[in-house]
């Protein structure tokens, strides 16, 4: 498994070091609040995607619309 180029050692560690920093009772708080994050940021991603796809349309419209009155 490779996430962001970090392995499954490298997650076991950075786990192991947020169980002891933050402690049991934390970190499913934590983890819950992380999910919710990352979450919000791909939604907010997807919609920023679709809507520059979104004007790239708009704007391919518009420059046919003009070789056509240019070819007439």
């Amino acid at each position: 498994m490779n996430v962001f180029g970090i392995g499954l050692p490298e997650i076991a560690v950075v786990a192991a070091i947020a169980l002891i920093v933050f402690g049991p009772k934390r970190l499913p708080e934590l983890g819950k609040t992380l999910g919710k994050t990352l979450k919000g940021l791909q939604a907010a991603s997807s919609e920023f995607e679709s809507e520059i796809q979104k004007a790239m349309n708009e704007t391919d419209d518009l420059n046919n619309e003009t070789e056509e009155e240019s070819k007439q």
